[in-house]
Formats: structure tokens, sequence, C-alpha cells
């Protein structure tokens, strides 16, 4: 029996408050991180306020008007120019602290998501708006294994308090979040314990015949130690949510036929804002076949649609 019932949302379950998605710390067994993502129509406002948490808006198709007023009652403005889809490159986003209001505005139909973390200090920090070309994009791994990732919300590029977030594209074929890995230990210089939001949207690769009825589908496995099981296994497709309290993640398989996009969220309870993964050992070993392999050439994806 598996554990699917528990940590993955399909889309259409995890919907509130006007949200196609809305994950939060306050769910059965999630602590730290949030996730909400839907539609705005043209001028559609939509407001909330940021809490004990921390938020980047991160564009996924369309552009999106931001005005956040914060502790101290100043106001600050972003546009988003956003794109036409995860799958067109990099976005612009804004991030905003703790204690603020949020307002949003479609500029145009616009489908937007905030990924959100629960803050651990009361270190004031400041709104921010990072521009697409700020995001550093990392293609990563080599051969099957090869994906893009963009950067938006990693240490050493946006300023937070406990939010990580990036997101990753893996060509149609090719598996990413591979070797398995985990992060949820605190040990220091090692490992780092966070819990993480998968959130996924898939497409039919360039050049695929259009109107031909496709289904975009791929695939997430998650699995525990013996100390600490979980056993996901989940067909995922577009606006669908995996859930990792836990235990080693990988791989995130794209279908042959068709890209996977995901957008990851991850904080945790400790001190140190950092990614520290820890490999399975029994898979360690293909990071050191790398070397002898090629990017996939069809990296980076960014700019063909």
């Amino acid at each position: 029996m598996t554990d699917n019932a528990r940590w993955v949302r399909p889309l259409g379950t995890a919907g509130g408050d006007g949200w196609d998605v809305a994950i939060s710390p306050d769910d059965e067994g999630w602590e730290h991180t949030g996730l909400y993502a839907g539609w705005l129509a043209d001028g559609e406002t939509r407001s909330l306020e940021t809490g004990d948490g921390e938020v980047v808006v991160v564009p996924l198709s369309g552009a999106v008007g931001v005005t956040c007023v914060d502790t101290s009652g100043e106001k600050h403005e972003a546009e988003l120019a956003g794109r036409p889809s995860v799958f067109a490159g990099p976005t612009d986003v804004a991030y905003v602290p703790r204690g603020a209001e949020l307002s949003l505005s479609g500029r145009g139909a616009a489908r937007v998501a905030l990924v959100w973390a629960r803050t651990t200090s009361e270190r004031a920090l400041s709104f921010r708006h990072v521009g697409a070309d700020e995001v550093p994009v990392e293609l990563r791994g080599a051969g099957q294994s090869s994906r893009e990732v963009r950067n938006f919300g990693t240490p050493g590029v946006l300023d937070a308090d406990s939010l990580i977030a990036c997101e990753v594209i893996t060509p149609a074929g090719n598996w990413s979040s591979w070797p398995p890995h985990k992060h949820d230990e605190e040990r220091p210089g090692l490992e780092t314990q966070l819990e993480e939001i998968y959130y996924f949207e898939l497409a039919p690769e360039a050049g695929a015949p259009e109107g031909s009825g496709t289904d975009p589908v791929g695939y997430q496995r998650v699995y525990g130690t013996k100390g600490r099981p979980i056993d996901v296994l989940a067909e995922v497709r577009t606006g669908d949510v995996v859930l990792v309290p836990h235990g080693w993640h990988g791989p995130a398989m794209a279908a042959p036929g068709y890209d996977l996009y995901y957008l990851n969220v991850m904080a945790g309870p400790g001190r140190e804002r950092a990614w520290l993964i820890c490999d399975d050992p029994a898979h360690a070993w293909v990071r050191g076949t790398w070397a002898a392999q090629h990017l996939d050439p069809r990296l980076p994806l960014g700019g063909h649609r």
C-alpha cells in the first residue's frame, strides 16, 4: 500500500480561497512551506497578508502587477513581465517579506504561483524585484539525466530568511532529481533538514503535432529509510503537487514525447539556509558516469516556445 493518498495532491483536490492549488503549513503533517497557484483574469486583483511567512511571486504564464506594503508602511510596486509559459524561459519574480500586505493584478490573463515559507527569525528583509536576466540558469547532469535549473530563489541569488525555491525543466525522455537524494536531517556541513513541494506542469515536446489529443504525463518517486518509511510513486500532470516531508526523492521522470517542469519550494527548522543533500548510496555512483556523457543538446529549453 502506497502513501500517495497522503502526499500526492492531483489538480482539483488541493484548492481553496480562489486558488487551484493551496498548500499551507496548516495541513496535517506539513510544517514549513506553502504553495498557491491559480489564474488571474485581466485586471483581476487578489490580496492577502504574508503573516509569519515570506513569499516569492512567480508568474507561470502571463504578466502580473505586484503591490506590497511592508511592516513600516512603505509601499513597493513591481510589474512582472512574466512569460508565455514555464517552458519559454526564466521569469522575473518578486520577493515579499513577512508581515506585508500583498496585492496581485492580472495584466491580461495570467497564471501565477506564490511560493511561501514560514520565517525562523525576526530579521527585517526588503521587497525585491528580481529580473529574468538576474536568474542563473544551471545545466545539470548529462545524457538522459540532463536537466535545466533556474535558481531564482536559492541562497546566493535571493536574500531570504528560510525559503529556497527554483524551477527545473526536464526534456522529454529524461530523468531529473537523480540520483535519488534526501535532505531530512540536520548534519552540519553535510545535510540540512528541508521539506519540499513539487508543483508540476507538462507539455508536448517541441515539434509534436498540434491538436493530436495528447495527454502529457510524468512520474515522481519518493521512498524512505528504515527509520522513516514513505512510499510514493505518482503519475503527474499539469497542476499536480507531490509533497516530500522526508526520505529519498527521485527520479522525476519525463515520459518520451513530453517535457516536464516542476517548481520546487523548500524550507525547514534549521538556522542555516542551505540546500545540502545526501545521495542514496545505492545510486550515488551514477554521478561518476556523467563526465563521459554529453549534456542533452536540447538544453536550455527556454525560448523554444
